[in-house]
């Protein structure tokens, strides 16, 4: 019984053994041919003269920059009293003065050229026109987008795009990034999808952030809607937005979603478990809003914390002190703790402060100075109701509390304290009534019995 055994080389394992590899080869063959195909053809005579066309325009266009640029710069100088849309709009193209001396005299030759000879001899001048114009309003649109990142990676993947398109390259780039994936189920993954997926959904999440910016702006130049209120629509335009965008992104692509239920479903008990903290602070944040017990702009004391809130987040809560410190503060504290909201239903603040004069300055005339040196400071409102009242009789003075009114607690309270403090002092020095101290009375015996005791006063 014979045995035939047939050898065979590489390219023989290769080919016919993977139709997804076949697919690739064949489509970069092609591609291969029609760019040797399109390069053979730059060195024919008139090709090559509208080359150096082209580059001689590019040249002039340099040339046109670097004269005409410095006094074009001159005269927006002049123009300080324009909008500052239109100035930027002018800085923009400054900016871009090169490609836009190009462009224009590029398609003024070839109109000249298609009117004096053949327009296949512009063929390619049109072609080279075309892609600058093309990359140019690509330059200009691309300006719309105010991330940095974003606008570069939008500028180079819209460049690619309509230069694959301009030169008749796209339905190859297509099938040649199509071929390079590989098929889950009913969902094919390739480079093709991949690039779609990017673009479209950087397209919807710039027009959901857009939108979100827009309607933001909006709701907090609106006097009628609380500021809580407003955090709490900015906040759910924000999801609504953004949670749009990401399902009409995949719902473009062709993905569909039902089969990942269990799974998110599963993920998402699980998450429950692990992130019961930040959980928690998300509820406690809307809970937050919704009941308005705080808002921007209020002056709270949370423990040995003493601010007003700068801003209410999803998670926490931003209080700044008067020593310029800003505290996270997690809303699941501000549900569960005690808060002492100073401007929570009204901006008045009474403050309280302690003080105590000598048994033989007149009480009658101790209350009257006292109110009248607290009316004097500026943040002290006359208009409500300071008063001064005995609180008892100490080993050394009367005791006396001291209450006025202020509106502005984010001014501070130890400050305000301070002043009063002064201003009773003043007062208390100009009208002759003491601020007394403690003393007592030591007596110090000699060791000698027969002599009689000194005795001696000491203050402590």
């Amino acid at each position: 019984m014979s045995r035939h055994v047939t050898m065979r080389g590489p390219d023989d394992v290769i080919a016919g053994t993977n139709p997804e590899i076949d697919q690739v080869l064949s489509i970069g063959t092609d591609l291969l041919a029609q760019g040797q195909t399109a390069f053979e053809g730059l060195f024919r005579t008139w090709n090559l003269y509208q080359i150096g066309i082209a580059l001689g325009l590019f040249a002039l266009a340099h040339i046109l920059r670097a004269v005409l640029g410095p006094r074009i710069r001159a005269w927006m100088g002049a123009r300080q009293d324009w909008p500052k849309w239109r100035m930027r709009i002018l800085a923009i193209i400054h900016q871009r003065l090169r490609a836009i001396f190009f462009v224009t005299l590029i398609w003024a030759t070839i109109w000249i050229m298609r009117e004096v000879t053949w327009p296949s001899r512009s063929y390619l001048l049109s072609i080279i026109g075309t892609l600058a114009f093309a990359w140019l309003s690509v330059v200009f649109l691309t300006r719309l987008i105010k991330s940095p990142s974003l606008r570069k990676t939008v500028r180079y993947g819209a460049w690619t795009y309509v230069t694959l398109r301009i030169l008749n390259l796209l339905d190859p780039a297509e099938q040649l990034l199509d071929s390079a994936g590989f098929s889950v189920g009913d969902i094919r993954f390739s480079l093709l999808l991949l690039i779609q997926a990017l673009v479209i959904l950087g397209v919807l999440i710039t027009l959901a952030r857009f939108f979100t910016a827009t309607t933001a702006s909006r709701i907090k130049r609106n006097a009628d809607i609380s500021p809580s209120m407003q955090v709490l629509i900015v906040k759910a335009a924000q999801i609504a937005f953004y949670g749009a965008a990401f399902f009409l992104g995949v719902r473009a692509l062709g993905i569909d979603l039902t089969g990942l239920a269990v799974l998110s479903g599963a993920i998402g008990v699980g998450l429950g478990f692990g992130l019961q903290k930040v959980v928690s602070n998300l509820v406690s944040g809307v809970i937050i809003l919704l009941d308005k017990s705080i808002k921007p702009g209020d002056v709270i004391s949370l423990g040995d914390t003493f601010g007003w809130i700068n801003a209410l987040g999803a998670r926490y809560v931003s209080v700044i002190t008067r020593d310029g410190r800003e505290y996270l503060i997690p809303n699941e504290d501000l549900i569960t703790g005690q808060v002492v909201n100073w401007s929570h239903s009204s901006d008045f603040v009474r403050l309280d402060i302690h003080f105590g004069t000598a048994y033989h300055d007149n009480p009658h005339d101790v209350r009257r100075i006292a109110i009248e040196a607290a009316q004097s400071v500026d943040r002290v409102l006359t208009h409500k109701n300071t008063v001064c009242h005995i609180v008892g009789f100490g080993d050394s003075s009367v005791d006396y509390v001291l209450r006025f009114w202020i509106r502005d607690p984010t001014g501070g309270l130890t400050n305000i304290r301070g002043n009063v403090y002064l201003a009773l002092w003043d007062a208390f020095a100009e009208n002759g009534i003491s601020i007394p101290f403690p003393q007592r009375e030591v007596t110090m015996l000699n060791q000698d019995a027969s002599e009689p005791g000194i005795r001696k006063t000491v203050s402590d």
